[in-house]
């Protein structure tokens, strides 16, 4: 009986199948919104280097594992895949093969069913720590890239911490936690390194690295966002007009913050039927007014909608509005919510998870840069709605 022959034949049948099941898997909630393509990812090579391996007595085909193995974990990285994700789909993929086989496998002798069951497991289990390697190294590379952007910002912080003296023990207070779990869990990834003899800790090491980047991408976002801060108030961003299509705008906004809106159950609801054709401003500096607010109402809403409404005014104004069903702000702090690292409490913590306290801060900065004005409509337990007016054209002052 020639199982590379019936491998190759049902490689199609056991690729559907196997799409199938990871979308249906509740633990792999990484590909619920994949095409059918992004699934199937590099696993007709594995299967094809498989079907090499069963044809002959001593033949292998290592190279077409590690090629195909490889890109596939470099692309579940880019795809957000987790560590027990990626070995999930490839135990689906090997149960899903022996299925399929079965009744072949029956037909055989003792031997040649041991042979083959030995080869499919040895061929996924290479698959497995190839896919992980390429994982592990794409988010060392990311690591990498975060700790130069890091190393970049850090003359300019100490500089901002220097002549802000405000700001230092709130700036300090807000650093502490997140760059305490850098060093904690980074340190403990080299120790773990350095005593490794041979044994396979590659998913134990990649959490590790998920908290580091995770972290480390919160610090890095509130360093962002300190500096930019810094820049405002010294004068240093200037608007440069454009004509802008504030729908398209809008739209690009929501393409970027569905997935973490969906991931909460919050539909977004866009309405810019009596919105401006096009406007004169400064396009990326409005994105960034409409993604925050957008990031803020998500971020503070538990059940109900996101709504953002945009129209015209009259022949020199427009509007957007960003309405959320979250849980609103108390009246004694709808003048401090613009405030830089002040947070609104939630039911039962502190501020909500996430939050910088300097989202809003930025937006109102934005906001006059773009000559407009804000106001904010809130109620405890309803929602709060975030009403900001533009001019239609943007007045660009004499050098």
């Amino acid at each position: 009986m020639d199982f590379s022959q019936v491998l190759a034949e049902k490689t199609d049948t056991i690729l559907q199948q196997w799409v199938s099941e990871v979308r249906k898997d509740k633990h792999i909630e990484s590909a619920d919104e994949l095409s059918y393509t992004a699934i199937k990812n590099h696993l007709p090579e594995v299967i094809k280097a498989m079907v090499t391996v069963l044809s002959t007595s001593q033949g292998n085909d290592v190279k077409s594992i590690v090629v195909a193995s490889w890109q596939h974990g470099i692309l579940r990285a880019e795809q957000g895949f987790e560590p027990a994700e990626i070995a999930r789909e490839y135990h689906l993929l090997k149960t899903i093969i022996f299925e399929t086989i079965e009744t072949y496998l029956l037909q055989g002798t003792p031997a040649a069913i041991v042979r083959a069951m030995r080869l499919i497991d040895t061929v996924i289990d290479e698959a497995i720590a190839r896919c992980f390697n390429s994982y592990f190294e794409e988010r060392l590379r990311e690591l990498q890239q975060l700790y130069n952007s890091l190393t970049l910002h850090n003359d300019e912080l100490n500089r901002l911490v220097n002549t802000n003296q405000d700001y230092f023990t709130q700036l300090a207070h807000e650093l502490k936690s997140p760059l305490a779990s850098i060093i904690g869990y980074s340190d403990l990834f080299l120790r773990q390194q350095r005593r490794q003899n041979g044994e396979n800790d590659t998913q134990v090491n990649l959490e590790h690295i998920e908290r580091v980047l995770r972290n480390g991408r919160y610090l890095l976002r509130l360093i962002n966002d300190i500096l930019e801060l810094s820049r405002y108030d010294a004068g240093k961003i200037q608007p440069e007009s454009e004509l802008t299509n504030v729908c398209e705008l809008i739209n690009n906004v929501f393409e970027m913050l569905e997935p973490v809106a969906r991931e909460k159950n919050l539909p977004i609801v866009i309405n810019c039927v009596r919105a401006p054709q096009q406007v004169s401003t400064d396009a990326l500096k409005l994105q960034q007014i409409v993604t925050n607010l957008v990031s803020n109402a998500i971020r503070y809403t538990e059940s109900g909608n996101i709504n953002i409404t945009c129209q015209v005014l009259d022949d020199q104004n427009w509007a957007i509005a960003v309405t959320d069903t979250g849980i609103g702000i108390p009246p004694e702090n709808q003048t401090q919510i613009f405030e830089p690292y002040f947070r609104v409490n939630s039911v039962n913590k502190s501020y909500v998870p996430g939050s910088t306290g300097l989202g809003l801060a930025i937006v109102i900065r934005l906001v006059k840069l773009l000559q407009g004005k804000i106001n904010l409509i809130s109620e405890i337990g309803v929602g709060s709605t975030f009403y900001v007016t533009f001019p239609l054209q943007l007045k660009m002052l004499e050098s």
